[in-house]
């Protein structure tokens, strides 16, 4: 089946509100192996609501429709519905009583807009609202399904799961597998030349290939009679993308990049330390996100300045004077400082230019060199990035983290 969302609202056409339920009504489809073709966002207009229900019932089997099932006359969705579809409203009786239940133990009266939330399109399917006065609905027509949702997300979010998932499984031919790797440390477009070969040949399980502000990942979907057959189909894909990327791969699923540096830290006993100028905290509050973290992270120090590197690190005075403060030398001599300063079995230090000021042609904006020391080793990586500020930061500390996980890996080797 194919599908369409259409987000109602002219409060998200103006921006003043952030469309979250079209992302996730589009990865619940995915999930149920149903296709999203086409997003559109409308305003609280008659005419155009009328027409996006003209062009999507032209081209998709599920239309899901969220918004504009409140009180007020602006609030149109069902209405338009009703029109486009040549229905009548009726008026249902068992959701006026739950909305008079709801106003009455709030001690208020329910007017004319609320009891218009009680109407629907003759022959719909009603679904009960536990966490509003919107009480939402499924309309067939012609082989087509249209399925109203109320906006705020704690009423959606619920119905979607509860109701509308169980009725699309019904129409499900395939049942469907998905594993998704997380990947770092390798550019897109370089990982996609590697896998080309099984992207251009794909057909049962397919690859796809997603860029996120902390990585890459891939999706392996399957699909097969039952979800056995499906998940078995993905193993040999799955092995075979795992020799090509090796340790580019990092995780699975929902782990994050954090959480498998953390992992490996505890799991090898390594206490670690942190040491930053550009990032200014942004690295050791990525591995503090991980709970447990205590047990091996011990410090953590930023060191903006010149005198804050030699005081608290012991970085040399004529190191910095020679090489200046973003330097793979100053880096490694802050690696190891922290190291030292906090008894650690690692230390890892930032120093670089974030911009958007600073920046030379010897040295320009986005330079930026980690330092790692680890168990009396100390060695270094250099980045060229681009970018404003914030997000040569984020980089910086992905990239320290992958750089760490790599040498934790190395080392035990």
């Amino acid at each position: 089946m194919k599908a369409e969302i259409i987000s109602i609202g002219t409060e998200i056409l103006l921006g003043e509100i952030v469309n979250t339920n079209a992302q996730y009504i589009a990865k619940e489809l995915v999930d149920l192996g149903i296709d999203v073709y086409h997003q559109s966002v409308v305003g609280d207009n008659e005419a155009r609501l009328n027409e996006a229900y003209s062009v999507a019932f032209q081209r998709s089997d599920v239309i899901i429709t969220t918004g504009g099932l409140g009180p007020t006359k602006d609030d149109l969705t069902k209405e338009v519905a009703a029109k486009f579809l040549n229905r009548k409203l009726f008026l249902h009786e068992e959701s006026l009583k739950s909305i008079e239940n709801y106003f009455n133990k709030r001690g208020l009266i329910v007017n004319e807009g609320n009891r218009k939330q009680a109407y629907f399109p003759e022959e719909a399917i009603i679904l009960h609202n536990p966490n509003g006065t919107a009480p939402a609905c499924i309309i067939e027509e012609r082989n087509k399904k249209l399925i109203l949702l109320p906006g705020p997300p704690r009423e959606m979010v619920p119905l979607f799961e509860n109701e509308v998932i169980p009725y699309l499984k019904k129409y499900q031919e395939k049942v469907f597998a998905f594993k998704v790797l997380n990947i770092c440390g390798i550019g897109e477009g370089h990982m996609e030349e590697k896998i080309m070969d099984i992207v251009d040949n794909q057909t049962n399980p397919t690859v796809a290939p997603y860029a996120k502000s902390h990585g890459l990942t891939l999706r392996i979907a399957a699909s097969g009679a039952t979800k056995e057959e499906a998940e078995k189909l993905i193993v040999p894909l799955e092995k075979q993308i795992r020799d090509i990327l090796g340790d580019n791969i990092y995780g699975e699923g929902d782990i994050t990049l954090e959480s498998t540096v953390a992992e490996l830290l505890i799991k090898n006993k390594f206490t670690i330390a942190t040491a930053e100028s550009c990032t200014g905290g942004l690295l050791s509050g990525r591995l503090i996100n991980y709970p447990g973290i205590s047990s091996v992270f011990m410090e953590g120090v930023v060191t903006y300045s010149n005198n804050s590197k030699e005081r608290l690190l012991g970085v040399k005075t004529e190191t910095l004077d020679e090489y200046g403060a973003v330097s793979e030398q100053v880096a490694m001599e802050m690696a190891e400082g922290v190291a030292k300063l906090a008894s650690t079995n690692i230390g890892i230090s930032v120093t670089g230019v974030a911009g958007p000021d600073g920046g030379t042609k010897e040295k320009p904006v986005g330079l930026v060199y980690i330092g790692l020391y680890l168990n009396g080793n100390v060695t270094y990586k250099k980045l060229n990035l681009n970018g404003n500020r914030n997000r040569i930061r984020n980089m910086v500390t992905t990239s320290a983290l992958d750089f760490l996980r790599r040498e934790i890996i190395t080392y035990n080797i």
